[in-house]
């Protein structure tokens, strides 16, 4: 009995721990994908569709997505890609090298799928990036947790790292649909 209370003692310590160092992003509901997702979803099969790929420990996994968010960064430029009428965001691999967060998030889903990412471990993510504008991250899931590639920084972070407030997330299994994920610093103010 004694060892029996020892041991729930050590795991009511330990796992709240666990949760913090690597955990993976909550979803709720389902809710509509963000304007010019669906647009993206039709014209590139990768986006939204299951690619086979190898298991990866989480050692080289984690460097895949280091090397992958380093290489993407570096070679695109930051330029807003709206069309000249202004009323649509355009989601599309970079053109001419140029591009916004969600084709940084784009190109790097792409390249870590043709590398033998996963495509069912990775989904892009809608969050409040800084100057509390909407901002699209790709997230990578990792048997450790959810990490973060982000155009604004070329250290692969846990979300929980971030900064960001997570609005909403494409779903992992259902790669058309995208869920409520409400979590980080401003979360309680949209609940």
């Amino acid at each position: 009995m004694r060892r029996l209370f020892s041991l729930a003692a050590i795991l009511a310590i330990l796992l709240p721990f666990q949760a913090v160092a690597g955990s993976s992003l909550p979803v709720t509901r389902s809710i509509g994908a963000p304007v010019g997702f669906g647009a993206a979803c039709a014209k590139y099969k990768w986006l939204c569709g299951r690619m086979a790929a190898q298991q990866r420990n989480d050692a080289a996994g984690i460097a895949l997505l280091q090397k992958i968010n380093r290489a993407v960064n570096g070679r695109i430029i930051p330029a807003e890609d709206r069309p000249s009428s202004g009323s649509r965001d355009v989601w599309s691999l970079p053109v001419a090298g140029r591009g916004d967060c969600e084709d940084y998030a784009l190109q790097k889903m792409k390249d870590l799928i043709e590398a033998g990412f996963p495509s069912n471990r990775l989904a892009l993510s809608v969050v409040i990036g800084p100057h509390d504008q909407n901002h699209v991250v790709l997230v990578a899931r990792t048997d450790g947790g959810d990490y973060v590639l982000d155009n604004l920084t070329s250290v692969v972070k846990p979300w929980r790292t971030t900064g960001y407030t997570f609005l909403a997330t494409q779903d992992f299994r259902s790669r058309t649909g995208w869920r409520v994920t409400l979590a980080g610093p401003r979360a309680g103010e949209f609940s």
